[in-house]
């Protein structure tokens, strides 16, 4: 939690100290199994059939076990791709890919299966965490914070994971975290050849012209998130005072990756961000605002230019996930030969208006042919 000048709490409360302090809570492996097993209820119910858990051991290190128990058991329905945690700067690159791999070929199934590597490269402006590519307007001299900022390190652990058939996927906020990622990415291509390896930088608050042409050329997946892109009130001016107007009007790019030839995912970064929300994401990533009854009727957009369409927004949550995942051939769209999981709603998300899409109900949700939730 933040304080103010007189060491009062100011009511702003940061993620970081959860992932410290839960790990350290005694929870058993039944404890988990039963939060996985609601989790999937509230993703079916939701309306998704399958999901990316990145960063699998974050928060619970049984969490993996736990997956794999469960659908030995036969419980799980919703399809999750996990990444696995590895820390900051990680002392042996190669042998926590190696640690990765050997999980995969113990744990990893049908419903659970492991995909690659998670790392942190840096936190979030709002917090004054983001590595930026430029200083902090009210700190000169500092540009946030570099977690992950090997570059050596990185580039090992993205050959290492290119030699098991697996990918990287970072926490990239600032544009200093992304254009170092990039090089990193850049330099892993020339040793191992491969430009499809799919590594995944998320979240992508500030990105430079130079650096989503850069994205497209390595193959490298952008995981934006369209829930963000509004003008969030006291987060936007939080923004200004950090980065400056010119920047914070300019976040959160989607349709230049899109332009650039880029391989385009949402995020929502539930449950750190309060959404996880099918409608709201195709609604926000064209409105760039939210619809009127999340803020109380206040209409915000912020960098309309960065719109995109509603066949975009599906794709992003659909097909593209899939090939994110090496999953594109039985998965993300409906063809023959492929599994039968599917969303029905009572709207058109491509023809009817954008204000009944954001008031869209789930009618079912389908996962290899069996409805597994009905409204």
């Amino acid at each position: 939690m933040h304080v103010d000048e007189n060491g009062e709490p100011d009511g702003y409360i940061c993620e970081g100290p959860v992932f410290e302090i839960v790990p350290k809570l005694p929870t058993t492996i039944e404890d988990i199994k039963e939060y996985l097993l609601a989790w999937q209820d509230f993703a079916l119910r939701s309306g998704f059939t399958a999901v990316c858990d990145a960063g699998a051991e974050i928060v619970h290190r049984d969490a993996p076990r736990a997956y794999h128990e469960l659908e030995v058991e036969g419980k799980l329905k919703l399809r999750t791709y996990a990444y696995m945690y590895v820390l900051d700067n990680i002392e042996n690159p190669k042998a926590e890919i190696a640690r990765i791999a050997a999980q995969r070929a113990t744990i990893s199934g049908e419903y659970f299966h492991i995909v690659g590597a998670k790392a942190f490269l840096d936190g979030v402006t709002e917090a004054h965490t983001g590595w930026q590519n430029q200083d902090y307007a009210d700190e000169p001299g500092y540009h946030g914070v570099e977690r992950f900022n090997d570059h050596d390190k990185m580039v090992e652990l993205i050959t290492e994971a290119d030699k098991e058939g697996m990918s990287v996927h970072v926490h990239s906020e600032g544009g200093g975290a992304t254009h170092f990622m990039l090089g990193c990415i850049e330099d892993a291509e020339k040793i191992t050849g491969n430009k499809d390896q799919r590594n995944v930088l998320a979240h992508l608050h500030f990105v430079t012209e130079e650096d989503i042409r850069r994205m497209a050329e390595t193959g490298s997946v952008p995981a934006v998130p369209p829930l963000w892109t509004a003008k969030i009130p006291g987060h936007y001016e939080i923004e200004v005072s950090y980065v400056g107007e010119e920047l914070a009007a300019n976040a959160y790019p989607i349709k230049s990756f899109y332009d650039a030839g880029a391989n385009v995912v949402f995020h929502s970064d539930y449950p750190v961000s309060p959404m996880m929300n099918v409608k709201y994401s195709i609604y926000t990533a064209e409105k760039r605002s939210y619809p009127k009854e999340v803020l109380g009727g206040i209409d915000l957009p912020n960098n309309e230019k960065e719109a995109i369409t509603r066949e975009q927004s599906l794709r992003a949550m659909t097909i593209n996930v899939a090939r994110q995942w090496r999953q594109e051939h039985r998965m993300g769209s409906i063809e023959f030969g492929k599994l039968a999981n599917m969303t029905v709603f009572d709207c058109d998300f491509l023809h009817d208006d954008i204000e009944k899409v954001a008031q869209a109900n789930i009618v079912a949700t389908i996962v290899d042919g069996e409805e597994v939730y009905k409204a």
